[in-house]
């Protein structure tokens, strides 16, 4: 590990060096075992802000791309590609940037990109209608309807998509993909299988859904909204004359409104409350009225083959089998 620690830290100081040598800022620098930290705090501001860009990661975008990086992506039509989209995913408590750097399309001609504030899937979106803070029309944004005044696109949750449209051969856009941190995430499609979580809705009126797009054991561990200290409430479907409640939601799209209530939680409780749900895609979702803090921590790993051969035989258990 010190070795390549070592050899990390002289690659760096060789590509500082030749930085700086051409910015004229070589003169502090004499020492290689000099410290990364350290040796970052001698440059020049300049320099400094220069520097992420030149180690930012590149390559070419597909028509049909998933990206999870930071970075540049370029993409140029070797023939005409008409339905193209690309699908942006950040950890959950990040929120996505686009960036325009450069494009070369025919608006005129057909040719268009827009952006997303969310994902869209066989006609489904994610977040769905009522659980996101833009009406419809406000989370798409046209390049070449607001080109000239938009040259950035913010998400609102941890996954934006591109569609973009090219008719001739050689037109071209590049994109810079940035990540921030998201002091309040609310809506969230999970990158992994398994994980833990926990949701928080600061007494705003809000929903918050959380997507697992796997079929999933969930535990439960801690559920509270602020207004009850007694035992859970469970039913099918039991809350809906609370404002106030957490539903595990199960099916085959992204559209929380469009899948099936598994059950609902309104009353506080300390878990674990333990479920198997071998559907294609397993929510978490909270509703708040906004009066209480309302939280909900839980935990989820990918279902095995043997568990899901058992919930096919026997879907009492579950019902995304036989829907």
């Amino acid at each position: 590990m010190r070795v390549m620690e070592r050899t990390f830290r002289e690659q760096l100081f060789f590509l500082l060096l030749c930085l700086s040598v051409l910015k004229g800022d070589c003169r502090y620098i004499e020492n290689n075992d000099i410290s990364k930290d350290e040796l970052y705090s001698l440059l020049s501001a300049d320099l400094r802000r220069e520097i992420p860009d030149l180690l930012m990661y590149r390559r070419p975008l597909r028509c049909l791309d998933m990206v999870a990086m930071e970075g540049q992506f370029t993409f140029t039509a070797e023939s005409p590609q008409l339905s193209c989209a690309a699908f942006f995913m950040a950890e959950p408590t990040e929120l996505i940037t686009v960036e325009y750097d450069s494009v070369d399309i025919d608006c005129s001609g057909g040719d268009f990109i827009t952006m997303f504030d969310g994902w869209v899937m066989k006609g489904e979106k994610f977040p769905s209608s009522q659980d996101h803070p833009l009406p419809l029309h406000e989370r798409y944004v046209d390049y070449c309807s607001s080109g000239s005044v938009r040259k950035s696109v913010h998400s609102s949750q941890n996954v934006a998509m591109v569609f973009f449209r090219i008719h001739s051969a050689g037109s071209s856009f590049t994109l810079t993909v940035r990540k921030h941190i998201n002091p309040f995430p609310c809506n969230v499609i999970s990158q992994s299988p398994e994980g833990s979580y926990t949701m928080v809705i600061p007494q705003q009126h809000r929903n918050c859904s959380f997507s697992i797009i796997y079929p999933v054991a969930i535990d439960i561990s801690e559920f509270s909204l602020g207004h009850h200290n007694n035992f859970p409430k469970r039913s099918l479907p039991g809350c809906a004359e609370s404002e106030d409640y957490v539903q595990l939601l199960g099916g085959s799209g992204i559209d929380t409104s469009k899948l099936l209530p598994i059950t609902d939680l309104c009353i506080t409780f300390t878990g674990p409350t333990h479920m198997k749900i071998a559907c294609e895609n397993t929510v978490v979702r909270m509703v708040s009225s906004g009066r209480f803090v309302s939280r909900v921590s839980f935990s989820y790993r990918l279902l095995d083959s043997q568990e899901l051969q058992t919930i096919k035989l026997n879907n009492v258990e579950d019902f995304c089998f036989s829907n």
